[in-house]
């Protein structure tokens, strides 16, 4: 079956806290991997694409697929500049907490260094970055499996590359119209160690009633199947919500089961994608990336980015404090 992806257009909001606290370029298709996606020559001094404008048949393929991929998106500066200053900020992090990122026991890795990063910067190990004696095997920049969760409010290049007008305006086309930041996460996964991430939705994290979010996905390196790519289920998004990971009552967190069935992993699909490539996610498509066991990382950012005008409820585990409301472009 052939499967088409997509491209994008414009449209702020400044402080908001939680409810509780055409310019044309020449572009040509081509098939890969069962899905179509649009090759688009961008200008080299631009560090994102000109805007353009989504067609009825690319908001149907979104609809019909959960995802899109778009090459090109960012240049190849523009991801070496956000790798660079990713390598800056973990060079000037000093661990005095571990706290570890796991996707398979999350519930018992939740600790409060974690809890407590929805208006931070901070820092989680990969689970298999340690000997049995709880020390690194390699060196601490090889070791983080990632950074987050305020790296777009925090830090001011990863401020301007989140709040490009080309980003807002894809976000627009896809239909939140007053978009709002809601977390940023540098993933690294890195060579031989770089862990798993199991099957799931992003809702199950980043949930709104109604259901108003979007996931975009920046390859900052090639995305392989050796070095862990995603790999999604086309299509998977309309089998509704299964589980929500919230705060626990007594403290920690837990999950909230709606359907224990288990995914059709024989139906996923990787999506291989070169560096400087953005992956859009619908919030309940399931997708998942495997270990790299291979010497090569696999360098991303992620954005999730939400609608105001939706409930933000005060049981997702991702919190910020008042003093530090949610941010438009």
């Amino acid at each position: 079956m052939r499967r088409s992806l997509i491209i994008i257009k414009k449209g702020s909001r400044k402080g908001v806290a939680f409810p509780h606290i055409r310019r044309q370029s020449r572009q040509k298709s081509v098939l890969t991997n069962r899905f179509a996606v649009v090759l688009i020559n961008p200008s080299p001094e631009l560090k994102m694409l000109p805007r353009m404008t989504l067609g009825l048949q690319q908001i149907a393929a979104y609809k019909r697929d959960g995802f899109l991929v778009i090459e090109n998106f960012v240049s190849t500066t523009a991801c070496d500049g956000l790798r660079a200053r990713a390598e800056e900020v973990v060079r000037e992090f000093n661990p005095s907490l571990i706290s570890i990122f796991s996707t398979h026991e999350q519930t018992r890795t939740s600790d409060d260094y974690f809890l407590e990063s929805g208006d931070k910067i901070r820092f989680f190990f990969e689970e298999n970055a340690f000997n049995s004696n709880r020390m690194l095997r390699q060196s601490k920049e090889q070791s983080i499996n990632k950074i987050g969760h305020a790296l777009h409010d925090l830090d001011p290049v990863f401020d301007r590359f989140s709040r490009t007008k080309e980003i807002e305006q894809l976000v627009r086309e896809l239909g939140i119209e007053d978009p709002l930041l809601l977390q940023s996460m540098y993933i690294f996964k890195q060579p031989r160690i770089g862990g798993e991430v199991t099957c799931h939705q992003d809702a199950t994290f980043i949930y709104t009633e109604p259901l108003r979010m979007v996931g975009l996905w920046f390859a900052l390196e090639d995305a392989t199947i050796e070095n862990g790519c995603l790999w999604a289920i086309p299509g998977g998004h309309k089998l509704g919500l299964k589980s929500r990971f919230v705060r626990a009552d007594a403290g920690g967190t837990r999950f909230e089961t709606f359907d224990d069935s288990p995914w059709a992993e024989e139906n996923l699909q990787p999506l291989e994608v070169k560096k400087g490539s953005l992956i859009v996610l619908h919030p309940l498509l399931p997708h998942l990336s495997r270990e790299n066991k291979s010497s090569q990382s696999r360098h991303a950012y992620t954005l999730h980015i939400i609608d105001p005008s939706c409930e933000y409820p005060a049981s997702n585990w991702l919190q910020r404090s008042a003093e530090m409301p949610l941010r438009g472009f």
